[in-house]
């Protein structure tokens, strides 16, 4: 399965008086980068909405926010922190005192320092939050994925189009490759004639070193190494699992057989068709990076 690691979705529940909102998108990346944006009350849930992912996404820098409104009053519990409260106030009596400023303090000033309220969810009603909140969650990844998968579709066709466009010009290098011992045979005899002019030429001497060039400069073993890369990278394309890390791996190797070729033939020809491959991969392993 070929999915892209762009999406964005959106789920909404209302139930009664309770609505959770939730938005899903997500961008490139190396690893499954998951952030969670989630109202303080309800921090309980973050690991449930992890592993959710987790278990849907493998890969990209995910960002999850998680909105939620209720009118009922019975789903909070909400607290006074007296001990703490006390504490400020006395700090805040020294400070008066110590500084001789106007007593200006105030319940909505007391009210805005850290953990004076407290919020908590009753714990008898976390399974039924998470119910509403897990279906708001099922809506957005509905969206979220199939988006995925619709680019991830195009994405596929564009590789398929770049790999066949190696394929073209692996078929140029092995066409070209058996006549590359002919030619530098037939360019050392006659070297060797204008040299030697008058003289005979030992044949088994350029038996020799037609032998060790044709040794050195065969690629027949990378020509079909890069054949078989190009088939299994079809094959990976239509299966139905993750593809992205396979295919970057088998793109470094496509990469390295292509070096070698160019490296070993010694012919414009084939460097001419060695470049448009190395053209070729290195926009199959950008368009890659777009893929989970």
């Amino acid at each position: 399965m070929v999915r892209s690691m762009t999406g964005y979705g959106q789920g909404k529940v209302v139930v009664d008086d309770r609505k959770f909102t939730v938005e899903i998108r997500s961008v490139n990346h190396r690893y499954n980068d998951i952030n969670i944006r989630i109202p303080r009350a309800l921090n309980y849930l973050e690991e449930k909405i992890r592993t959710f992912v987790k278990e849907r996404v493998s890969r990209g820098k995910i960002d999850i926010f998680v909105s939620f409104e209720t009118t009922s009053k019975d789903d909070f519990d909400v607290s006074l922190n007296e001990n703490l409260l006390e504490a400020y106030l006395e700090q805040l009596n020294i400070i008066k005192n110590k500084c001789n400023v106007i007593d200006d303090i105030s319940v909505s000033l007391l009210a805005r320092f850290p953990d004076i309220i407290l919020v908590n969810k009753k714990e008898d009603d976390k399974d039924t939050l998470w119910k509403l909140l897990e279906e708001a969650l099922n809506q957005a990844f509905n969206g979220f994925l199939s988006m995925r998968e619709k680019e991830g579709e195009n994405l596929k066709n564009d590789l398929l189009a770049k790999i066949k466009a190696c394929a073209g010009h692996l078929a140029k290098i092995k066409e070209r490759s058996p006549r590359l011992v002919e030619e530098y045979k037939s360019k050392l005899e006659k070297r060797l004639e204008e040299i030697l002019a008058n003289h005979s030429i030992d044949e088994n001497r350029i038996a020799t070193e037609i032998a060790i060039f044709a040794d050195h400069c065969s690629i027949d073993e990378e020509i079909v190494r890069l054949g078989s890369h190009l088939n299994q990278f079809r094959d990976i394309l239509n299966k139905e699992e993750i593809v992205g890390r396979k295919l970057d791996f088998l793109a470094q190797e496509m990469n390295r057989e292509v070096n070698t070729i160019g490296s070993k033939a010694n012919d414009i020809q084939i460097t001419q068709s060695v470049l448009e491959l190395k053209s070729e991969i290195e926009k199959i392993r950008e368009q890659i990076q777009n893929l989970e």
